[in-house]
């Protein structure tokens, strides 16, 4: 009895063998004929207007603060500066300052937005970096400035992301909760 299971075992594991169709890494190897791991970069942080990738992790607003900074830290380094803001307008808020010119910012303990402030060659914005010219981005779909923003040429580029313009250039981009002063 016991060597008709191990047998009948045998044959359905061998019909469930290959099916010929490729699974999504082998997919994604053919089509860009590389390796997966060439395709997340563990020492890149890509923002995103509902959050931001940290080389191979992805987070949304409301990411946990502790897994944020910990994914971070390993894509482009510890910060260089945290900082408690008691007094914002939204809240009291946290925020960790990364080289690059990446600001994150906390409300209790949850991930509440970004602003990034400089070009940098680790962090990426959509594939909008600073520094894009104003008439480059005056041209994007969803483009429009902030009438009566007291911060200067604020814009907005669709429902989520935002940003300045000094020198005819973006100077700086944002998304989510801020701690600006109006």
């Amino acid at each position: 009895m016991r060597a008709l299971v191990i047998a009948a075992s045998s044959l359905a594991l061998a019909a469930c063998g290959d099916s010929g169709v490729p699974s999504p890494a082998e997919r994604l190897e053919q089509r860009d004929g590389g390796a997966v791991a060439e395709i997340i970069d563990p020492g890149q942080v890509t923002l995103k207007s509902e959050g931001l990738v940290a080389g191979p992790d992805a987070f949304f607003f409301a990411a946990g603060q502790s897994e944020v900074e910990a994914a971070i830290a390993r894509a482009i380094g510890e910060p260089g500066e945290v900082m408690d803001m008691p007094e914002c307008g939204a809240g009291p808020m946290e925020s960790s300052t990364y080289p690059g010119g990446l600001t994150v910012n906390y409300q209790d303990g949850i991930f509440v937005g970004w602003l990034i402030s400089e070009p940098a060659e680790k962090i990426g914005v959509e594939g909008l970096p600073v520094g894009t010219a104003r008439a480059q981005i005056e041209a994007m779909p969803g483009f429009a400035m902030m009438e009566g923003s007291t911060l200067g040429e604020e814009f907005m580029l669709g429902d989520r992301l935002a940003g300045f313009i000094e020198d005819d250039a973006v100077s700086m981009l944002y998304s989510g909760t801020q701690c600006f002063f109006r």
